[in-house]
């Protein structure tokens, strides 16, 4: 079986692979052997090629910080997108980016020069997540975690020969989050071509890239797309998420003391008691139901039901935070947890692991005080 080839030109070749896939690592070493290239491209960028190289694993205090610092959500779509191409059926003894590394291997071999041409996975990550809207977020999230064991997986030889079908994959995410998809898709096809450009006239280039990203990539270096420092610059940039979203964030809270300000300055005891009680019951039903549907421990419910009423009137903090923390202290991983987590052979992991658990329990439980924020505001302003 051979991967997908484009020829650009006599001096550019795009090699499609199928991450994870042993015969994808011997169609890199093969090209760099027959066609002698002078630099070989991967689809990595720094903090992927020092994860691959340096075998990082995650520990108790680096899944801490990740709670910490919010980015649950973001090591949340990483992973889910990571088992879900080994649902596709890619998954043969190889880890994720096996092929790539083989890339920068061979070269190395050669003594030929390696660039790494990908955005910065965590820049990816968080442009997807905050380009989502909640409904799309949830989609997202329901699509990839559900596991259809009747679906039947396909041929690793399929993937590779027809790339409608690989295109058509692409097509399916794009189709439950635009705003994913554009991310994902679209503007890393722009960055990597941009980049593949700027090392255009140096020489033979190999570019090993994933199979799903050829044709938008080929397509953009057909059309001789420039270099541009600006341009990623711009795509470069990690966004610190909507207005719409920080306006609301900061709205919500303000809007309630206002009229509960108002009710307090009329007399008005009932409306404060019964606004009050709209607050607290939306905030707390929405927390510790998206909690429960992580599979939380009761005590991380508990925990996540009485700290949304609080945490959604101060946009700095967040009730996945304290629920995380709470499920990692009562079912706290152990170090097996957190390495066979890394290894994302199902995203039934999410449920099963403990690591995976905790994530969960914190992303989803912060999507949960949201929307709980959210219908309550709805509630009191209907009563008005």
């Amino acid at each position: 079986m051979s991967a997908p080839i484009i020829d650009v030109d006599e001096n550019l070749r795009l090699l499609g692979t199928a991450h994870v896939a042993t015969a994808s690592v011997e169609a890199v070493k093969q090209n760099i052997e027959e066609w002698s290239p002078d630099i070989v491209a991967v689809e990595l960028c720094k903090s992927r090629f020092d994860a691959l190289t340096q075998d990082r694993r995650m520990d108790k205090e680096g899944l801490l910080k990740v709670i910490k610092e919010g980015k649950a959500p973001m090591v949340l779509l990483q992973s889910l997108l990571a088992a879900e191409q080994r649902k596709l059926g890619l998954d043969e003894g190889q880890q994720p980016g096996a092929e790539l590394l083989a890339a920068v291997e061979a070269a190395r071999e050669y003594d030929l020069e390696v660039k790494l041409v990908d955005r910065d996975i965590q820049t990816t990550l968080r442009r997807a997540w905050n380009k989502m809207r909640f409904k799309e977020k949830m989609g997202l999230m329901w699509a990839l975690l559900a596991e259809d064991e009747t679906e039947e997986e396909l041929e690793l030889e399929q993937m590779l020969a027809d790339k409608d079908l690989l295109t058509s994959l692409m097509e399916e995410l794009r189709e439950v989050s635009p705003g994913a998809g554009e991310v994902l898709i679209d503007e890393r096809d722009e960055f990597i071509a941009r980049k593949i450009s700027e090392i255009r006239g140096d020489g033979k280039v190999l570019a090993v890239l994933g199979a799903g990203h050829l044709d938008g990539v080929s397509k953009l270096l057909t059309e001789n797309v420039k270099p541009s420092e600006e341009r990623i610059s711009e795509l470069a940039v990690v966004p610190k998420g909507g207005r719409m979203m920080k306006t609301i964030s900061y709205a919500i809270p303000v809007v309630l003391f206002a009229l509960l300000g108002w009710f307090a300055y009329n007399g008005d005891l009932a409306s404060i008691k019964e606004n009050g009680i709209y607050w607290f019951a939306g905030n707390f039903i929405g927390a510790a139901l998206f909690c429960m549907l992580a599979g939380g421990h009761p005590i991380a419910i508990l925990v996540a039901a009485l700290a949304s009423p609080i945490t959604s009137l101060n946009p700095a903090l967040a009730a996945g935070w304290f629920a995380g923390y709470a499920q990692m202290k009562v079912k706290e991983p152990t170090g097996e947890d957190l390495t066979e987590f890394l290894k994302l052979d199902s995203a039934k992991l999410f449920w099963t692991n403990r690591a995976g658990r905790i994530l969960l329990v914190t992303a989803l439980t912060n999507l949960g005080s949201m929307a709980g924020a959210w219908i309550s505001m709805g509630l009191i302003a209907a009563g008005l």
